[in-house]
């Protein structure tokens, strides 16, 4: 009963920690592009943008974190309401797969090039 217990916090180890890396990748894009991109694109403005992603990126590393403490210190265990798999961390994967579905290839190419660009590329 102990290794189903062990693998399982592994696992959910795994996926709290791959919450934060999609988060953090979401925002770090989303900060790399310009505020025309999102308004030509029709999508929310990068404000808007950001502050859900960061929130997504605080909250996943919140819930990482707070199941890194508790797998080392409690030998596996989980606080309540701390886990890796909480609404915050569903809420996480939601905003950000979003954005990396949805408005990153909408908004991906924009705001580059300009009028030195030929037909081939940049001159």
């Amino acid at each position: 009963m102990n290794l189903i217990n062990g693998g399982l916090n592994l696992l959910f180890l795994l996926l709290s920690v791959g919450i934060f890396g999609m988060s953090v990748y979401a925002l770090v894009h989303a900060l790399r592009v310009p505020q025309a991109a999102f308004t030509s694109a029709g999508k929310l403005k990068k404000n808007i943008w950001l502050i859900i992603l960061g929130l997504a990126t605080l909250f996943s590393g919140a819930g990482a974190w707070s199941f890194l403490l508790a797998f080392s210190m409690v030998g596996g265990m989980q606080f309540i309401g701390l886990g890796a798999v909480s609404i915050f961390s569903i809420a996480a994967v939601i905003a950000s797969v979003i954005y990396i579905v949805d408005v990153k290839p909408a908004v991906k190419g924009m705001g580059r090039g300009g009028s030195s660009s030929g037909p081939y590329g940049p001159w």
